[in-house]
């Protein structure tokens, strides 16, 4: 049986409590460990539904071998305030610049940007992935309003250069741990998960929305340390602030991208319907 720490939100220290898996029984402990956050940083509960979409999730990532891949990531949608967003579902929490606002974060939709000066550092260094295994994706619940890049970095400062970014305009264009080519493919009308892949150092695979499609590339070795932002591109002279509004992001090694798009394109409609 998994034991979790159980916090009273009124103000006394909580007590231990037998986990539940929402549905039948004794937790998975990153589950209880992930909700028992968000619902301190909250101060309040959460609905049965939405902690049943959470478990769904996390379960069906590890039922899917891609959970572990995951090092850096947060569900920008269920959590009934933005500090609880903002806890990490996996790896360390990101720091929130600009600031983001209460009135920027919907339950429902995740979280939009402004275009100018709000975004997420994730806490994530460039050099913590490979040229032969590293993924990056974002889950798109509106698109900005012009061509901007919704997650990556650049460094410009080495031959060839180091990049993992993906833009927005006609198409999306992906670029991850490369030097001069990239993937355009055709861009969702709303909404779905957008990022790229890599399981070798001669190609990638970029999703976005429904089309996926791979490229040959020779991949980069990362060689200088910088990190991963979200709503922005991390790179001085142009960081292209985004105002799209994103309810998950992950990034890490290598995954099977059509597996975590059918989970995450899942988890948002089940928050969309368990919250009122």
């Amino acid at each position: 049986m998994t034991m979790v720490w159980s916090p009273d939100y009124l103000g006394s220290p909580g007590k231990m409590v037998l986990a539940k898996d929402y549905i039948h029984g004794p937790a998975d402990p990153d589950v209880a460990a992930y909700i028992a956050a968000v619902e301190t940083a909250d101060n309040q509960g959460l609905e049965e539904e939405v902690k049943v979409a959470y478990s769904d999730f996390i379960t069906g990532c590890k039922a899917d071998g891609i959970w572990d891949a995951i090092k850096a990531s947060c569900i920008l949608a269920g959590a009934r305030t933005l500090s609880g967003a903002l806890v990490p579902l996996v790896g360390t929490a990101p720091t929130n610049n600009g600031p983001f606002v209460s009135a920027d974060y919907n339950r429902k939709t995740g979280l939009v940007g402004d275009g100018s000066t709000k975004y997420l550092n994730a806490n994530r260094l460039s050099t913590e992935d490979t040229e032969s295994n590293a993924h990056f994706s974002c889950y798109v619940n509106s698109v900005p309003s012009t061509t901007k890049t919704y997650m990556g970095y650049l460094i410009n400062t080495v031959i060839p250069s180091q990049r993992a970014e993906v833009q927005t305009s006609a198409t999306n264009s992906f670029m991850i741990l490369k030097g001069s080519t990239s993937l355009a493919i055709a861009s969702p009308s709303s909404s779905g998960l957008i990022g790229a892949t890599r399981s070798d150092a001669l190609q990638f695979t970029g999703i976005s929305g429904p089309n996926t499609q791979t490229i040959s590339d020779t991949g980069v070795p990362p060689t200088v340390s910088v990190d991963w932002h979200i709503f922005k591109r991390n790179y001085s002279p142009s960081p292209q602030f985004s105002d799209a509004r994103i309810a998950f992001y992950s990034i890490g090694e290598s995954l099977d991208l059509a597996l975590l798009d059918t989970r995450v394109s899942t988890l948002i409609s089940d928050l969309g319907a368990a919250i009122p």
